[in-house]
């Protein structure tokens, strides 16, 4: 199969770059989606991981495969120097060139896809049906507010390592108070606007990940609990049922990596 042909069934079963870039232009944002690394034309097998690390770039040396999709974009600012003797990133990349391993990243474009990221991480914590979008794309958007069914604060972190497969989130709340409506932002998500957008909403739970003491301290002193998730686990459920999606209409192979040290 043509590296191309591969990208272009990305874009066209989950989202194309075009959304990316719509998402950079309508709200501000940077993105580097797409081709990253086109290390020969042909690929035969392809393995998903969030991240383009050392370890997913030796397990798809292992694996044979010759493509690699990211999340995170392999190459986000300009590169201005390599050193393979100790940079681990250069490392990967001339790995990656001399076994004739392709680079794919595509990032804005499927968190803000319909059946994207920030979609699936909706649906991971038990909602179905958003009731308001914050930034709203041509097709599709990202971040949410959604129903989910009543249950204790406890109960509801709980259910949520569970699902995440995380041991490391952070809970703000006390736990017998009831979580009816939650706003979710997959990723870096917690900002003043998301703040804004979860409470004007009536969220009384808001989920996302790298959050700063001062936004943790707003949402708390406003009422709402709060749940800390790892960057990773946030993401990485949403995109590993990307991979599934893709993998039954690819004429390829798709395999995932997740890296446990992270979750």
């Amino acid at each position: 199969m043509k590296l191309h042909s591969f990208f272009n069934l990305l874009q066209r079963e989950v989202a194309p770059v075009s959304l990316s870039d719509e998402f950079c232009r309508k709200y501000g944002m940077h993105d580097n989606s797409g081709i990253i690394l086109n290390a020969g034309e042909e690929v035969s097998s392809a393995l998903f991981t969030l991240d383009f690390s050392p370890r997913a770039v030796a397990y798809a040396e292992e694996s044979g495969c010759d493509v690699i999709v990211t999340h995170h974009p392999a190459i986000f600012y300009g590169v201005t120097r390599l050193d393979t003797s100790s940079d681990p990133f250069s490392k990967s990349l001339a790995k990656c060139l001399k076994a004739g391993i392709s680079v794919i990243s595509m990032h804005l474009n499927f968190d803000s896809a319909p059946c994207g990221i920030d979609s699936f991480l909706m649906q991971g914590l038990g909602g179905e049906n958003e009731i308001s979008v914050m930034n709203v794309l041509s097709n599709g958007g990202y971040g949410r507010v959604y129903d989910v069914n009543p249950m204790p604060f406890s109960e509801y972190c709980r259910k949520v390592n569970s699902e995440f497969r995380t041991s490391r989130s952070v809970f703000y709340g006390e736990g017998e108070r009831t979580v009816y409506k939650v706003a979710s932002f997959c990723g870096a998500g917690c900002d003043e606007d998301s703040i804004k957008f979860a409470l004007e909403y009536g969220a009384d739970t808001f989920v996302s990940s790298d959050m700063k003491h001062h936004h943790i301290t707003a949402l708390t002193q406003a009422g709402c609990k709060v749940i800390q998730l790892t960057h990773y686990a946030s993401e990485n459920y949403g995109f590993e049922r990307i991979c599934r999606l893709v993998a039954e209409k690819s004429d390829i192979p798709v395999t995932y990596f997740t890296d446990e040290n992270y979750l």
